[in-house]
């Protein structure tokens, strides 16, 4: 566990048994504690260790913070509601009926992971309505002893939601900032289908940006600082992305798999580039390159026909 401020610290939880994948955010409060995303079901026995350590139960969780209902964030909600019914749950209010009932969520998800969603997420448990506390944007929200504004921030998904402690000058920011881990040298867009929106996504940035914050804390993974620096790299490798989604789907002699599988060519070795080889397959982890394709070449194709 690492501090990011007074009061605030995050675990790595592990992910398919693999460091810096995904964070978990702690809010230290007086009453309890509140998590920002709090990750999969399959690594809740490690989220509930990890707490352990550091003297919490899930009965001192008081709040969750969620910036998007994707289930490497959020898939783990309804389990902790099951050991707990007292939490409340923030999340956009495009994400809540789907924690609610997650059905159509999963079928969403289980086209793009196929028979990787159950030792990916495992079990996915509704949220109880009464629980969730919708957010539009704009609004401020007590959880764990602060007041944190909310902004939406769209661009990665339509239900993205960030939260801003101005006393620590900390922005949770789920994937709107993207991944960037390891050694820091790339922060990678990840672009999964059906919701990327270049256009809401600048947008989204510019809200950051307002705050001006010392720290930007993703969830893939951890904080970072020199925040304008990170977010034009981020600007830079989407624009490389775009260049190469445009030109392979210009190329009428391949069909989708080669247009695929020359795009994860092609962005993988300029990750590697920037990273070691052992990074680089992490980072590939946190955001897999065939899933960015996918929702890159669904954007580029609505513009370009």
């Amino acid at each position: 566990m690492t501090t990011l401020a007074t009061g605030i610290d995050y675990i790595d939880l592990n992910f398919v048994g693999k460091p810096e994948i995904i964070a978990t955010a702690i809010l230290h409060g007086p009453d309890g504690i509140s998590l920002v995303d709090p990750g999969p079901s399959t690594t809740l026995t490690h989220l509930r260790a990890e707490l352990g350590r550091k003297g919490y139960s899930m009965m001192d969780v008081r709040e969750i913070l969620i910036t998007h209902i994707h289930l490497d964030h959020a898939g783990v909600t309804g389990a902790l509601l099951k050991e707990n019914p007292a939490i409340s749950v923030f999340v956009h209010e495009r994400g809540a009926p789907h924690m609610a009932d997650p059905s159509k969520l999963l079928v969403s998800a289980g086209r793009l992971y196929g028979e990787d969603m159950g030792p990916l997420w495992g079990e996915v448990l509704p949220v109880p309505a009464s629980a969730l506390r919708p957010l539009a944007g704009g609004e401020t929200v007590k959880a764990g002893g602060r007041e944190l504004e909310v902004a939406y921030t769209p661009g990665h998904a339509s239900h993205h939601v960030s939260y801003f402690d101005r006393a620590s000058r900390i922005a949770f920011v789920g994937d709107t900032a993207g991944i960037r881990r390891g050694s820091g040298a790339y922060v990678m867009p990840p672009t999964p289908p059906p919701d990327i929106d270049l256009e809401a996504w600048a947008a989204s940035e510019a809200k950051i940006l307002s705050w001006d914050p010392d720290t930007l804390f993703l969830t893939h993974f951890g904080p970072f600082h020199s925040v304008r620096m990170h977010f034009q790299e981020l600007k830079d490798n989407t624009q490389a992305w775009s260049r190469i989604v445009r030109r392979l789907l210009a190329d009428e002699s391949r069909d989708e798999a080669s247009r695929q599988a020359a795009f994860v060519d092609e962005a993988m070795r300029a990750l590697r580039r920037a990273v070691t080889a052992e990074e680089a397959e992490q980072y590939s982890r946190a955001g897999r390159l065939d899933y960015s394709w996918q929702g890159l070449s669904r954007y580029w194709r609505k513009r370009i026909t």
